[in-house]
């Protein structure tokens, strides 16, 4: 014990407080077990420094003190609040960290820290200053819904991206397609919006509420393999089989999509005119499914022309004609010269 003074014991923790500010700002954002071996280290040595002084900080002060005395007093207290602040954010952000998700998990941190300092805020006005909390709570409670009554729209993308965070419905890198066609891959969450990257290196910036209201779906899971599916119309001049098989072979001479699982050439329909083909394949991901089309499509071309195919026209292209009625087959042939003959 310090004895009854305890001008000791605080102007040591005020001198550790300050000596841990200045550790933890040297160790740097690039270490942050340091950090948190730091943060812990000098919070543990100001707690023991206090217990022993028989000062808690969680109390406020049993005697009256003036001057340097009180100011020494109010200023540990604080100090021991907010490396107790730092070091439980310390402990978020390294469990994030070990998770290896520290982008998802982003808004949660925040929202984790904010309520951390908003409770250590408090702690110092009711045990450090003494004044009510709870006449503070209820102030702050009347300005709360001012403010959120004048930032509605903000506060709702908030809500959205801290639901979609909870919901983990795509995680950054995903490529993510809504309803509306708008696709591209995840680059950056935070609490107003969501970065997509798009297939023309484009930015696209989508508020938080919008991408909860929409459909959306992630292309990127279970796996990045993207199925994608071409159908085209052939001359009924071959057997459908041979057909089948040259389609096959245009499929298994591509390098750009994936050969397992293998390649489909189903046969969906045929006609008088055309045998329609539906080409199904994988590519390794979405930004290369334009690359593997094309090719797929010039292959297809090639084996055509060298197996004597021919490309049918779309079947929306073609013109029925009615056949005519017998009333208007009679007016055609009395509309025709009658051609007579000497006998």
């Amino acid at each position: 014990m310090f004895g009854d003074d305890n001008s000791v014991p605080l102007v040591l923790v005020n001198v550790l407080g300050v000596a841990g500010i200045v550790v933890w700002h040297i160790q740097g954002g690039t270490r942050p077990t340091g950090r948190l071996i730091a943060q812990i280290l000098f919070f543990s040595v100001m707690s023991v420094v206090l217990y022993l002084g028989g000062i808690a900080p969680y109390r406020p002060d049993g005697v009256q003190l003036q001057g340097i005395g009180a100011l020494l007093s109010k200023s540990a207290r604080i100090l021991w609040w907010a490396h107790l602040a730092w070091a439980v954010i310390g402990f978020i952000q390294i469990y994030v960290r070990l998770n290896r998700r520290p982008r998802e998990a982003h808004l949660i941190q925040d929202m984790a820290i904010a309520a951390i300092y908003l409770g250590v805020a408090l702690s110092v006005v009711g045990f450090v200053f003494g004044m009510p909390v709870g006449t503070l709570v209820t102030t702050s409670g009347v300005i709360a819904v001012i403010f959120g009554l004048a930032l509605q729209n903000t506060l709702g993308d908030v809500f959205s991206g801290i639901a979609l965070t909870l919901g983990r419905a795509y995680a950054i890198g995903d490529w993510i397609e809504l309803t509306d066609g708008t696709e591209g891959r995840v680059i950056e969450t935070n609490w107003r919006s969501t970065n997509l990257l798009s297939a023309t290196h484009n930015v696209v910036v989508l508020p938080n509420s919008v991408l909860a209201k929409q459909g959306m779906t992630n292309l990127s899971r279970p796996d990045e393999t993207h199925l994608i599916t071409l159908r085209v119309r052939v001359a009924a001049t071959q057997r459908p089989r041979v057909v089948e098989e040259i389609m096959r072979s245009a499929l298994q001479s591509s390098v750009l999509i994936n050969k397992s699982p293998p390649p489909v050439a189903a046969l969906k329909a045929i006609d008088a005119i055309a045998i329609e083909v539906e080409l199904q394949f994988r590519v390794d991901n979405v930004a290369i499914r334009t690359p593997a089309k094309n090719e797929i499509v010039d292959l297809l071309h090639d084996r055509c022309e060298a197996n004597g195919l021919s490309l049918a026209i779309p079947a929306e292209s073609l013109a029925f004609m009615p056949p005519p009625t017998d009333s208007q087959y009679l007016a055609t042939l009395s509309s025709r010269p009658v051609r007579v003959t000497a006998s």
